[in-house]
């Protein structure tokens, strides 16, 4: 069987990619509209309603206006806003989160894309709060870069413009005012008592990201060694062709380690002596923390191999 999908905002940075995953391959038959044809409402709406597959790359308003015209039940829908991913009737996808999430994405109507910070943040924290090595209610802080293609054209822009005003910033701290948008998704997701506190920033490298998490082992109940909290993560993830569990043997870590790929790298450094550790996991904003996602869980609804179409 061939699946139809319809990529709505295929023209930008996210649709883009996954257009290119999802380019050649024998089994997906991409609807695609050109550019008049993206203004008109009845084309629009016609793709929306015939396609089997419906990837929404739009900001949360338009996604939620894309979702209302779908008037099926048969199209199938993974929305790669904010619009969703805490919503109670919409599947989380992030396959690799909780055992049986698999099942749950195949089986579903409605499918929301987590967002490129959760997905770092999430990866390092679900399993070790799912184990009880982290209370569920100790309040934790989670710092994380990305590249500027993160913030979509006007970041790019902002970055890459000749007049930009700003275009020479090296890297800058924002979400200052802790109330950005990735924070109930995170909360939600990592099933915590309290919102972590959030610090992102932007450097000036167009793709890739790290996230940490720093935990203070002594504050625990349980106090885990450093080598336990590795040994659950390991166990989490050792079924995994995307994420991987890797040695903390490194000096450094650069942004860009999984640039350009569609992996998720996690690794668990710490002192023993101090009884403290820091949770870092590096990935592509652009891969697996948005278009590299959202081409796993349509290879999941589909039936087909999950990581087909994806760099690896």
């Amino acid at each position: 069987m061939i699946a139809q999908v319809f990529i709505d905002g295929a023209a930008g940075t996210t649709g883009l990619e996954i257009r290119e995953r999802l380019g050649g391959r024998p089994e997906i038959q991409l609807v695609v509209l050109d550019d008049q044809d993206r203004k008109d409402p009845g084309k629009r709406d016609e793709a929306l309603n015939s396609a089997d597959f419906v990837i929404l790359c739009l900001p949360d308003d338009a996604a939620r206006e894309a979702v209302a015209m779908i008037r099926n039940e048969r199209t199938r829908v993974i929305d790669a806003s904010t619009a969703f991913r805490t919503a109670p009737d919409w599947t989380y996808g992030f396959a690799e989160l909780e055992p049986g999430q698999v099942t749950a994405i195949a089986e579903a109507g409605r499918v929301s894309n987590p967002g490129c910070y959760p997905t770092g943040f999430l990866a390092l924290v679900r399993p070790l709060i799912r184990a009880g090595l982290i209370p569920h209610d100790f309040p934790l802080s989670v710092n994380a870069v990305s590249g500027y293609s993160g913030g979509g054209r006007s970041m790019i822009a902002e970055f890459e413009g000749a007049d930009a005003e700003r275009s020479t910033t090296a890297y800058r701290p924002y979400g200052l005012a802790l109330a950005h948008k990735h924070v109930p998704e995170m909360q939600k997701h990592a099933r915590i008592v309290h919102p972590p506190i959030f610090m992102p920033s932007v450097a000036r490298t167009y793709r890739g990201m790290v996230v940490e998490v720093p935990l203070p082992l002594f504050a625990f109940t349980r106090k885990p060694s450093v080598e336990a909290l590795e040994n659950v993560l390991r166990d989490a993830y050792r079924d995994s062709p995307v994420v991987q569990v890797l040695p903390a043997d490194v000096p450094t870590i650069a942004i860009e380690e999984n640039a350009g790929s569609d992996r998720l790298a996690i690794r668990v450094f710490g002192n023993d002596e101090t009884r403290q550790a820091r949770l870092v996991a590096t990935l592509d904003n652009l891969g697996k923390g948005a278009a590299g996602a959202a081409v796993q869980n349509l290879n999941i609804m589909a039936g087909l191999d999950p990581t087909a179409g994806l760099v690896l």
